[in-house]
Parts: C-alpha cells; structure tokens; sequence
C-alpha cells in the first residue's frame, strides 16, 4: 500500500506539471496575441516557480530504490589517527544530526563509544523519517578533514578520516534469513560517561556475523533483552543493504562513476585550512562555506550524487522550461 500510494502521488505529480505547463504556455501565447503584457509576465513567473517544483520533483524520483522510502541506521567511525580521528567522528555526526534535525527528521542513539581525551571511537544512530535511507546511502564512504589541530601545540596542519556507513532499517515483511550457526553473540558491560550513566551489568550486545564478517553492536538500553533484539534488527538490516548494494554493483558493474564503499576510498573532502572549502570527489561538487555544511547543510552534494548514482552524471539537471 505504501509503494502505491507513492507511485499514484509521483504520477499525480507529473500529471499536474504536465498540464500547468501547457496551460502558462498556452496563456503566453494568448497574451502575446492580445498584447497583455501583465498576463506574459504572470504566466513567466508561474513558469519559473514550476520550473523550481520540477527540479525539486526530479531529485524526489531518484530515490525510487527498492529501500529509500525507510528510515536509517547511520554509522560512524574514526579512522587512525587517535583523538584527532575521534574528534573529526564526533562533528560528523553532529553534521549528520543537524542534517536531519533540518528536515524535521528525528534522530536516536543506538550505540557511541567515546574517545579517551575527546570525540568518538564510533556511534550507531537511526534517522527516522520520510525517504531517511534514500538521502542518506550515497553518503557511505570515507570523509577527510584538514585543519590547523586544536589539539597540536605547535599548531600544525593535520589530515583525519573517518568512516560513515548507512543501511536501511527493514520491518518484519522482509524475509531476511540468518542461520545460528554463522552468527556469534558476545555480551559486556556498556561504556558510559561515568558515576550512575555507567552500566554495572553486562547488557551491551555485539553480534557477528561470521560469513560475512558484518558486526553490530548496541548498549543504548540497560536492557540487555532490548540491546539484543536491536543488535539483530541491525544485522538483518545491514545483510539486507549488502544484498541492494551486491545487485547494484552488478547492475553498474560498467559505470566508472559507480561509488565504491571501502576503507581509502574518499568520498568527500573538508578542508578549512590553509583555505576553506568542501569538496565531493565523485560529483564534483563543491562550497566554500565549511561551516554551513558542517552545520548540517549537505543537500547540494547528497542531490549529485543521488543524480549521478542514476544519470552517471552528477552534474545533470532538468532542462529549463520552455
């Protein structure tokens, strides 16, 4: 029911542009004939505003995959490099948040490890809200800062990755089959921040799966009953993502624009010194303005690549209309 709704709203959708489409030109044409020049200029300026309406329609069609309309798990982890990593994890998934918290989406902590002196080891969200997958599966990969560290007393410039990972969150329609024999399921006491946030029982839960070598983990409940069946949503989800991801890398084995998922493969790049700018390594889109996109304004580089994954073109947009 929900896959038919969304295809009745997206032809509905098409229907409509289609017809006020002719219906403005038809008025420019009528307008010209009896030299109206108000009712020219009202039908341009409703041309323009659908013009913007189809563009924004454009980017709401790619995400048509077989997941997007879910929500999301989102995972982050540092890279080498010890607290700088860990700091640059921590203002991913503040960017990632704010992103979300923009879009009226809302966000949950699964799981977080923190960092000995400052930022995260890694932390597991889910992002709940329309089409949440969709937005966020091309932002799986490998994102790299460089800045003046805050944390060097000489002030030096440094170089730190971090890894983000997003898979789909599948409901209990999606058959999803996991012998017990490939799974191993480790218990320990969750990490906190200290005094009563520190668990004293061994409720945190770590499932890995062992064909694969996926592992998930959650201690977000005191609960270790609910941490497990988190752990297992989790894993059913990430199997379930690397079976669409196996099928589309089938799909565009050809493609040289196709976007790989793996450690050393940079997907975007953040630097705010010796200059500033953010720049996406596969589309090719850029800004100058670090601190915005810090600050969770990423749509423009989300909607390339999400055009790229389709077109092969990050840099394809709708035609002007005529």
């Amino acid at each position: 029911m929900r896959r038919r709704q969304a295809l009745d709203e997206a032809i509905t959708s098409y229907v409509n542009l289609e017809r006020d489409l002719t219906d403005n030109i038809e008025l420019i044409e009528l307008g010209e004939q009896e030299n109206d020049a108000d009712v020219v200029a009202e039908a341009e300026t409703a041309l323009e505003a659908l013009k913007g309406e189809a563009q924004k329609r454009e980017v709401a069609a790619l995400l048509s995959g077989e997941a997007d309309a879910n929500d999301s798990y989102l995972e982050i982890h540092a890279g080498a490099g010890g607290t700088e990593s860990q700091d640059w994890a921590q203002m991913l998934m503040r960017m990632y948040t704010r992103w979300a918290e923009h879009r009226g989406f809302k966000v949950e902590t699964i799981g977080i490890s923190q960092g000995e002196e400052a930022g995260i080891k890694s932390a597991s969200l889910i992002i709940k809200g329309p089409s949440a997958y969709g937005w966020l599966k091309s932002e799986s990969g490998v994102h790299r800062l460089v800045r003046i560290s805050p944390f060097d007393s000489a002030a030096r410039r440094h170089t730190s990755f971090a890894s983000v990972s997003a898979f789909p969150v599948i409901d209990e329609s999606i058959d999803i089959t996991i012998e017990d024999k490939d799974v191993r399921i480790d218990t320990y006491r969750a990490s906190g921040a200290g005094g009563q946030h520190v668990n004293t029982t061994d409720s945190a839960v770590r499932i890995t799966h062992v064909p694969s070598g996926i592992v998930v983990q959650c201690q977000n409940e005191r609960s270790q009953h609910k941490n497990r069946a988190t752990a297992w949503s989790m894993l059913r989800a990430r199997l379930y993502e690397a079976e669409l991801q196996r099928r589309e890398e089938e799909a565009q084995a050809e493609a040289a624009a196709k976007s790989e998922i793996g450690w050393g493969h940079q997907i975007r790049s953040y630097v705010l010194q010796p200059y500033q700018m953010v720049k996406d390594l596969r589309t090719g889109v850029e800004s100058s303005n670090p601190s915005a996109v810090l600050d969770g304004d990423i749509d423009a580089f989300i909607e390339a690549a999400l055009a790229q994954r389709v077109h092969g073109d990050g840099g394809q947009q709708i035609e002007d209309l005529e």
